[in-house]
């Protein structure tokens, strides 16, 4: 009987371990860099300021990305549904348009991954 739960238990092991690590995989800044420049420089700026050009006209004002101290309290999970389906759908600003049908997945997490790079003080992800 214990030869069948233990065999039992590696089976699942097997099947759920790759599994939640690709839940947990991190982005490619770079690649995530030439989303942001393409699609989220017009509002939130080179820089992820919250200074691009179309944000002199926004009310709220777009999110800045290189506050530290706000993005790094921000979790992954949040920041990807964000992307995915807008400001609207986190009760931010309806503004923010949501990406899910522009990017995909791997995408988003990309443009996480750059997002987080842009943060100061400096991203540290929790343990």
């Amino acid at each position: 009987m214990r030869w069948i739960m233990f065999l039992c238990a590696t089976l699942i092991l097997s099947v759920l371990v790759p599994v939640v690590g690709s839940a947990q995989s991190k982005g490619d800044a770079n690649a995530g860099k030439a989303k942001y420049d393409t699609l989220c420089v017009g509002c939130h700026g080179k820089t992820g300021k919250g200074d691009g050009p179309a944000a002199a006209s926004l009310n709220p004002k777009p999110q800045d990305h290189s506050d530290g101290k706000t993005m790094n309290s921000l979790s992954d999970k949040y920041l990807f549904d964000i992307i995915k389906d807008g400001g609207a759908s986190m009760k931010k600003s309806p503004l923010m348009p949501a990406w899910g049908k522009t990017l995909k997945d791997q995408d988003i997490s990309n443009v996480i991954s750059y997002i987080r790079s842009l943060a100061n003080p400096p991203y540290k992800p929790g343990k």
